[in-house]
């Protein structure tokens, strides 16, 4: 089968299109013939060793799928782990899920990983409160775009997005935000605050790092929670108790591995995002489709902002 491996860490010229045996599936796991494989931040992060988790060698990127169960010969979408940029893809049986009639491959995707971790973003880490003023980092990405369009239903208030061009925040405004801003970090606090129409933020879904987060913590209200899903800086942050007693703030950490974990958040998750989509409440921004060969440009154009929404590899292609 075709697939994308890298046999040492560092920047996207260490993938590589190589052909390697299918793999065979041990008990418990489920083989899949994989049509699309979802591009994520982590994917680059893990190609040079920086993930959250630890990788080994030789690696085949891609936690996500999109494609056939050899089994049974129905289309799902699977959390693999790693594996995923190639023809074929192995995944744990209770991380395999059907995709609805009427749901296309790309837009499944979109609400494995992303969706997944909007949802719990809203529900588990945040617990917004009804009315709450919400600031969404990164608006027309692929999970911002998703929590731009959450904001609603979870109860939020106020919904601001951030973006980097005229044209993301012309996106962020369609989806639904009040407010779409300028996300550089100078100035970034009071832009929200005067976007907030001169008060200070409830909640911010930060995926920076660095000097993002920092601004967004200058922004938030008393009992305001600023919650990190991701560093795309690769710039740390620290957080001082004095500073969080002052103003009774909170900072709360998503990884989207611990939902992974346990099946129950995701099923409730899922079935409410596919239920979203059904009824045409939730749109599942698409940001490019690349050939499988061409995985080092697309993880170059995500890592260089030069997209929006979501990202995948046909693998057929």
């Amino acid at each position: 089968m075709r697939a994308i491996q890298q046999t040492e860490f560092g920047g996207p010229e260490v993938l590589q299109l190589v052909e390697l045996p299918v793999p065979e599936p041990a008990e418990g796991e489920v083989l899949i013939r994989v049509t699309r494989a979802g591009l994520n931040f982590a994917d680059t992060h893990a190609r040079e060793d920086k993930y959250v988790a630890k990788q080994q060698l030789p690696l085949v990127p891609g936690s996500e799928v999109a494609g056939v169960d050899e089994r049974t010969g129905d289309r799902v979408v699977a959390l693999c782990g790693t594996g995923g940029y190639a023809e074929y893809a192995l995944a744990p049986a209770n991380h395999v899920f059907p995709v609805p009639d009427g749901v296309d491959d790309e837009t499944a995707l979109a609400l494995l990983i992303q969706g997944l971790t909007a949802w719990h973003l809203y529900r588990t880490a945040a617990q917004l409160r009804r009315g709450e003023t919400v600031v969404v980092i990164s608006g027309a990405g692929g999970t911002g775009s998703l929590l731009v369009q959450l904001g609603r239903h979870m109860g939020a208030g106020r919904v601001i997005a951030t973006a980097s061009s005229a044209e993301k925040r012309d996106l962020c405004l369609e989806l639904g935000a009040d407010a779409a801003i300028d996300g550089d970090p100078e100035g970034l606090a009071e832009r929200l605050v005067h976007a907030n129409l001169g008060e200070p933020v409830d909640v911010v879904f930060e995926m920076a790092g660095g000097t993002v987060f920092e601004a967004c913590q200058e922004a938030l209200a008393p009992f305001g929670r600023l919650v990190a899903y991701g560093i795309a800086t690769k710039e740390q942050n620290e957080v001082r108790t004095g500073r969080l007693l002052r103003r009774s703030h909170s900072v709360v950490g998503l990884w989207i591995n611990h939902v992974l974990e346990r099946p129950a958040m995701i099923d409730e998750a899922l079935h409410d995002l596919f239920g979203l989509v059904a009824s045409g409440d939730l749109r599942v921004v698409l940001g490019g489709t690349y050939p499988l060969a061409e995985a080092r440009r697309a993880q170059e154009d995500l890592v260089g902002r030069r997209t929006t929404g979501k990202l995948v590899l046909d693998v057929t292609a």
